[in-house]
């Protein structure tokens, strides 16, 4: 197996473990045993298991980021942004992999290089939101930025939420529900013309 493809399979493994275990409650043999390599293997590509969960952890951040970003620019229709970006956290959420257990739940958050990643990730779907606030209703900044951080807030908890019932709702309705209920708030800045 090449490096990429072995380092793909690390952190895949890695990501069971982390989830399953928390950080604190998980050993590197753990790590290794999961992806059925030697622990030399696994220090091989990663000096140590805050090393291999702050990768797991930035990769993990990166694809809800690209997740929120694409929703936003995937049209010129604020509803249908809002709708995307609300769908974007549920997609995310609902991920058979449970990633976001990593950037939500972890038990490292006080690290400060770990909150760091958080917070990184958290303010780049902020800044993808406020920048379309601003363009499209000429909101000055902090506005802007007000509004987005409610909306990535409203998602994240909700769709947090709905998937501890999830049995309960499917994940399209809880989407347009939680959508719903963003854009008749938000729908109420009139668009810039």
């Amino acid at each position: 197996m090449n490096r990429t493809a072995r380092r793909a399979q690390l952190l895949d493994a890695a990501r069971g473990v982390f989830v399953a275990q928390g950080f604190h409650a998980t050993a590197m043999d753990d790590i290794a045993d999961a992806a059925g390599v030697s622990k030399p293997v696994l220090y091989q590509h990663f000096p140590s298991k805050l090393a291999l969960y702050r990768a797991l952890l930035e990769a993990s951040a990166d694809e809800m980021v690209h997740l929120v970003r694409q929703a936003i620019a995937s049209s010129e229709d604020n509803g249908l942004r809002v709708h995307n970006a609300t769908a974007a956290y549920f997609s995310f959420v609902a991920d058979e992999g449970q990633a976001f257990r990593l950037i939500f739940e972890s038990d490292l958050r006080d690290e400060p290089a770990i909150a760091a990643i958080v917070d990184r990730a958290t303010e780049s779907c902020i800044a993808a939101i406020s920048d379309t606030i601003t363009a499209d209703t000429g909101a000055d900044s902090a506005s802007a930025r007000l509004l987005a951080a409610g909306l990535v807030g409203l998602s994240q908890v909700s769709a947090r939420y709905w998937l501890a019932q999830a049995d309960s709702i499917t994940q399209d309705r809880a989407v347009e529900l939680v959508s719903e209920l963003a854009w008749r708030g938000i729908s109420h800045f009139p668009r810039n013309t």
